[in-house]
């Protein structure tokens, strides 16, 4: 299987950056990062199409762009909610 970085889009939902703050992956539990990136690759994945990836592959591919600093968790202070954006 060929390895693809999935393009991160800054909060396309609502049309702006995200307001908020960066959290270190490493300081998310493991089961609550698993489940934001989860979340994440069933919301923002259809571009790609099916590519025959699995959900954990895709949950793989995300973590490894967050440790390669490709990508990072937002915390958005206005709606209050998490996301991960591409790093800039």
């Amino acid at each position: 299987m060929d390895e693809r970085d999935i393009e991160i889009h800054y909060d396309e939902h609502h049309g702006r950056p995200e307001n908020g703050v960066e959290i270190s992956f490493e300081r998310i539990n493991p089961d609550t990062l698993r489940s934001l990136i989860s979340e994440f690759v069933t919301r923002e994945w259809e571009d790609l199409g099916d590519a025959g990836y699995t959900l954990d592959d895709k949950i793989a591919q995300v973590l490894r762009q967050l440790q390669e600093k490709k990508a990072m968790v937002v915390f958005d202070l206005t709606l209050q909610t998490a996301n991960i954006v591409v790093s800039r």
